[in-house]
């Protein structure tokens, strides 16, 4: 096949509208089968016309032939760019003979406002009280014009304070739910763009828009409180028109917009919705005289929103259906319902088609577990109510899918229903943002694959607009310490170099003046300074191991991804927050802490584990201060770099000092305190011997079982494995019984639970006020399973997995597995198994990229790698190959024990 250049993306996005980027970057990769494939060179055009790229006509900038194998991330280095304006490129590059491969087929992307203020629209309100009880109908608005012919162009920019649905001459804009998502709009609003060109018409034109609570001011947090930022939702749009005679047409929001009322009476996150289609205004947004109930004409705010927050384009994907789950079962229950199940515990809404009279109220209950009579399980949701109603107007079949509401379930409970509902005529959309799948891992072990689902499935459900810690109760909220022990693991399954991008961004809005991080961001916990100088009880910022988000999530961005725009974005706010650890610690030892070790089953008091908190937040500032030095190092900054390599080293001392014996036992004698000072490197290499077999004797004392909570699940097996334990790794893994990773799996669950003891078969369900049933932090452990059951790995010192490392080491009982990985150069390729005496091992590494294949022993008699011998020692030290297809077949693998030789490495 011939080589080709693929898979064109700018700031990781296929042709994306609305970009505020200054200097967009470019990546591409390379398709070419031969061994050693890789770029000598290339060259990028930019242009506005995509028939003028190569003939410079329209052409903003021309590379020119750069001498580099760069292709991730490559910065816009043209004049300045214009706002509103779509830009085409392609790109050349020169293969492993200084050839070059034919240009590559055009791609593109569209400038937003780049930052200019002045929109041409107003925000606008439609006042419209409480109806029907407590809660507020959504607000239906549009706006009527007309146009002499059919445009040239037409785009529309939108956002809300709230959230949207946006139509045109009746018809759906896109596919977006929960637009423009989730920030701290007091600080920094996104808003979307999107192509509406073959919507418009000649002649009479109708815009509208559905505008709901959504965040803004819907249900939210932890107290179950409405209006957190504002009163009642707010729009601002700019339709802006081209014509084919080059003028350009505006239709923004302001007074001549027109709004009512309509079928969804009411719209809540948490409450859900209540829809009743007697009053639905058929043909609300059509050219025509406006159905809609209580019409008015909108207003402005009093309060000037344009004047606060930022405005600025969407980065990350929005959320979309990305899956439809069909019905597996129904069954009656005794009142008359009917309960549905999935077979998977999912995050969405349900869509159903039903025939009942005028006025038939029909109510759908969610719920992710049954109770042992089989009726729905609520408890754990808390005070969200879950629920959605529809009330039927009679009019032969209708059909009714939610719109500003979602639930967590698998199970769905429908009353009302005059007769039995069938399962063609319901189904469960699933709902996320639209991540692009990358990583995949499956292995010889059953449970082990459904366990690796149900991180899957848990990433999934949580990771909608914010990384949420649970999609179901009334909390959802963007925990940093949830997020921060689980990033590395998620970018194994999907792409979300942009997600976090975006979160990062609500994580420095929510950092306190102090300097330090918040628990939650966007922050709805805020305490104030005073309360934090009083030495407030709970104080929701700078908390061991949440509050390290700000320095770990974008250095596991930056190494995944090779993305070090997300180390400039965020440096100074690092910066500040280390100099509030220096101010909080100054002799190196940290403060007590809200969390500890959360959720250990070995609490000495509710929630917290008994590992010292002080021990945590101290390994998480050694932890810091180094990734810190490397951080600076990766952005020439010298000075900097020095200073964390001491703060660190001097850090590292303090915590050796403090909680470590001359014997190497560490205070607390805990799990979670050998596995965090092993996987941070804090031993003195002389006491990791004693340190590891203290580590072994806690495991031993629980019979193999885990005992460590949010902070100890993500490294105990990283540990394990630097010491040489695989075994004891694979035991935790492969251990069905309460607390481990697969007695939920083995016990029905399709996503990670929140607690150990979530549910057992001897308590039933645990405590109702903190139990959900998707909630990913124990997911964590995916990121050992594709490194070391799967063998793939990344490289620090070569980000993007420009280089990185396979080195699987079998062991559990396990004859195969097989991982890939999507990575910014291509599809990586870790794929053994156990056969008849061999170890088969057959590995792809893309083109441009290289790896170090590695196996954990050299007990082996004989080895080849394709056609050529493969010697033991070789193998040992580690086999550096450039991109291709390799076949390494190792012989008498029953003699492949598992590694004890990483101590030293330590």
């Amino acid at each position: 096949m011939k080589a080709c250049t693929i898979d064109l993306q700018c700031e990781n996005r296929t042709n994306p509208l609305g970009l505020d980027e200054l200097r967009p970057r470019f990546s591409w990769k390379m398709q070419d089968a031969r061994e050693g494939a890789c770029q000598r060179a290339y060259r990028i055009v930019v242009g506005t016309d995509a028939d003028g790229l190569l003939c410079s006509r329209g052409v903003v900038w021309d590379s020119g032939v750069v001498k580099s194998a760069d292709s991730v991330l490559v910065a816009y280095q043209g004049e300045a760019l214009k706002p509103r304006t779509r830009y085409y490129w392609c790109v050349c590059v020169w293969d492993k003979d200084a050839q070059p491969v034919d240009w590559s087929t055009p791609a593109y992307w569209e400038t937003g406002f780049l930052g200019q203020s002045d929109w041409p629209a107003q925000w606008i309100a439609l006042p419209i009280g409480k109806q029907g009880g407590a809660e507020r109908p959504c607000r239906y608005l549009r706006k009527t014009f007309i146009l002499d012919s059919k445009p040239l162009s037409a785009r529309l920019y939108i956002t809300a304070c709230g959230v949207f649905e946006p139509s045109l001459n009746g018809q759906r804009i896109g596919t977006d739910w929960f637009t423009p998502g989730w920030t701290d709009y007091s600080k920094r609003i996104e808003y979307l763009t999107y192509d509406v060109t073959a919507q418009l018409q000649k002649g009479s034109n109708c815009l509208g828009v559905i505008l709901a609570d959504g965040w803004y001011c819907g249900y939210l947090g932890l107290r179950h409180t409405r209006n957190h930022y504002g009163q009642e939702p707010v729009l601002l749009a700019a339709l802006i028109v081209r014509t084919t005679d080059g003028k350009e047409l505006t239709y923004g929001s302001d007074e001549s917009w027109e709004g009512g009322t309509g079928g969804l009476l009411s719209a809540d996150l948490y409450n859900g919705e209540v829809f009743d289609a007697r009053c639905d205004a058929e043909g609300w947004c059509a050219p025509q005289p406006c159905p809609l109930n209580n019409l008015q004409t909108v207003q402005i705010p009093a309060e000037d929103l344009a004047a606060a927050p930022a405005l600025a384009g969407k980065i990350m994907p929005p959320t979309r259906v990305t899956e439809v789950l069909s019905v597996q079962s129904i069954r009656p229950i005794a009142d008359g319902s009917y309960i549905i199940d999935f077979g998977q515990n999912l995050v969405g809404v349900a869509k159903i088609r039903l025939r009942e009279d005028n006025g038939t109220r029909v109510v759908l209950r969610h719920g992710e577990m049954l109770e042992q009579d089989g009726t729905l399980y609520t408890e754990n949701l808390r005070s969200a109510k879950c629920e959605d109603v529809y009330v039927c107007n009679g009019h032969g079949m209708e059909t009714y899918t939610p719109r500003f509401t979602f639930h967590g379930f698998r199970y769905l409970e429908i009353r009302g229903l005059s007769h039995p509902p069938q399962a063609d005529d319901i189904t469960a959309l699933v709902l996320h943002t639209d991540m692009r799948e990358t990583g995949s891992f499956h292995c010889s072990n059953v449970l082990v694959n459904g366990l690796q689902n149900a991180i899957r499935w848990g990433q999934r459900g949580n990771f909608l607009e914010i990384p949420t810690d649970c999609p179901q109760r009334d909390e959802r909220l963007g925990w940093t310490g949830d997020a921060q022990i689980f990033c590395r693991t998620s970018t194994f399954n999907y792409e979300v170099s942009t997600f976090f991008r975006k979160w990062l961004g609500d994580v420095r809005d929510a950092q306190y003046e102090d300097g330090s991080y918040p628990d939650v961001a966007p922050d709805l916990l805020r305490v104030s300074n005073a309360q934090l100088q009083r030495n407030a009880t709970h104080p929701h910022s700078g908390n061991a191991a949440w509050a390290e988000v700000g320095i770990l999530c974008p250095w596991t961005i930056y190494e995944r991804y090779g993305d070090t725009r997300i180390l400039e974005e965020n440096y100074p706010s690092m910066l500040r927050w280390m100099d509030y650890q220096q101010g909080v610690a100054p002799t190196g030892i940290c403060p007590n802490t809200a969390y500890g070790d959360w959720l250990a089953t070995d609490a000495v008091r509710p929630a917290w584990g008994p590992t010292p908190c002080d021990l945590i937040g101290t390994a998480y500032y050694a932890r810091s201060a180094r990734i810190m030095a490397q951080i600076a190092a990766t952005l020439g900054k010298e000075a900097d770099r020095k200073h964390f390599s001491k703060l660190h080293a001097f850090v590292r001392d303090a915590f050796v000092r403090e909680y470590v014996t001359e014997g190497g036992r560490l205070a607390g004698d805990t799990q979670t305190g050998y596995a965090l000072a092993i996987v941070f490197e804090l031993l003195p290499p002389e006491r990791i011997e004693a340190a590891a077999r203290a580590f072994e004797q806690t495991l031993a004392r629980r019979n193999d079982h885990l005992s460590t909570g949010f902070v100890g699940t993500p490294v105990i097996c990283p540990a394990l494995s630097r010491i040489g334990r695989d075994d004891l790794a694979y035991k935790l893994l492969l251990n069905e019984t309460y607390p481990s990773w697969l007695m939920p799996i083995r016990n029905g669950a399709t996503t990670m639970w929140e607690r150990w003891d979530s549910w057992t078969p001897q308590t039933g369900f645990g405590d109702i006020n903190m139990n959900s049933f998707n909630h990913y932090a124990y997911g964590a452990i995916g990121e050992w399973m594709y490194a070391v059951i799967g063998g793939i790995d990344s490289d620090p010192s070569a980000p993007g997995f420009r280089h990185f490392f396979l080195a699987p080491r079998p062991g559990g009982g396990i004859t195969c597995a097989r991982a890939e990985l999507e990575s910014p150069y291509g599809k990586i390729v870790s794929d053994w198994e156990l056969e008849a005496g061999n170890f088969i091992w057959q590995v792809v590494i893309p083109p441009n990229s290289e790896a170090t294949l590695r196996l954990p022993s050299n007990q082996w008699q004989t080895g080849r790698l394709n056609s050529h011998d493969l010697s033991a020692q070789r193998m040992a030290e580690g086999v550096r190959l450039q991109a291709g297809r390799y076949r390494i077949e190792l012989t008498n693998p029953a003699k492949l024990p598992i590694a004890r030789d990483c101590v030293d490495a330590l």
